[in-house]
């Protein structure tokens, strides 16, 4: 299909504002006042994690990602694909917005493959496979002004659910909707953008390159869950996403943050 003129905006948004009611509300009613087509893609990391404490499920990360064996899955299925993203799709009804709760699994919307066990092994986690992602069911949906709301579960097409970064599943659907669309990836989160100093928020970085990310990585100024993200919206970008930001939820109207750039 070619590519279509529209625009579609994809935010994301990670686990410290779902877990935040406050702060959740506010960003839902400004996506509903973004124009144009859109989509939303939410974490719940936070809230996962709290529960299996409170469960007695140890939890394991590394590099920012969740190690899931087959407690955890059920425990991150239930709290993904459940209570959060059914509340978020409530919420969103709340302000006018018309959308729709979906995990990958629904409608085969997103197809993964298992995570190699080599050299580490993530258990049930998985990485989309971009090219098997149904754009075409989902461009109906938003054509037909309905928001599809993705949480952080896929399946392996063999009949597995996968926790899935909820930074990958947001740039395998730009990536792959690029073709619809021109996409637009928003990474909101807690944070005014990519900063020098973690503790300072005028140390805004406003764009950055590979080169400066790989730089700033080896520095150890870019770390943990942020290593992932900027690799995924890097990816995106010389993949055929016109645009990815990384920017405080309470700026998704302003767009202001770390605009990521080629070159």
């Amino acid at each position: 299909m070619s590519i279509n003129l529209n625009t579609l905006s994809i935010v994301k948004i990670g686990g410290n504002i779902v877990d935040n009611p406050e702060a959740l509300n506010s960003l839902l009613s400004d996506f509903h006042q973004l124009k144009g087509r859109k989509l939303l893609v939410h974490g719940g990391g936070v809230m996962a994690s709290k529960m299996a404490e409170r469960l007695g499920i140890e939890t394991k990360m590394l590099d920012g990602r969740r190690i899931t064996d087959a407690e955890t899955l059920q425990l991150v299925t239930m709290v993904y694909a459940g209570w959060i993203n059914k509340s978020i799709v409530a919420s969103l009804q709340k302000t006018g917005c018309n959308a729709i709760g979906l995990s990958g699994a629904d409608a085969n919307c997103i197809p993964s493959e298992r995570r190699s066990p080599v050299p580490i092994d993530f258990g049930f986690a998985g990485d989309p496979v971009t090219r098997k992602i149904n754009g075409k069911f989902l461009s109906t949906l938003i054509e037909n002004d309905v928001v599809p709301v993705f949480c952080a579960i896929t399946h392996d097409e063999n009949g597995s659910l996968l926790n899935t970064n909820a930074d990958t599943i947001a740039s395998s659907l730009a990536v792959a909707l690029s073709e619809y669309y021109r996409t637009t990836l928003y990474y909101c989160f807690e944070k005014e953008g990519v900063l020098r100093d973690a503790d300072d928020k005028s140390s805004l970085i406003p764009l950055m390159n590979q080169e400066a990310f790989a730089k700033l990585k080896l520095q150890g100024v870019v770390a943990n869950g942020m290593i992932p993200k900027l690799d995924n919206s890097f990816k995106a970008i010389n993949q055929g996403v016109s645009e990815v930001v990384i920017l405080h939820a309470k700026n998704l109207l302003k767009k202001t943050g770390t605009r990521l750039i080629i070159g």
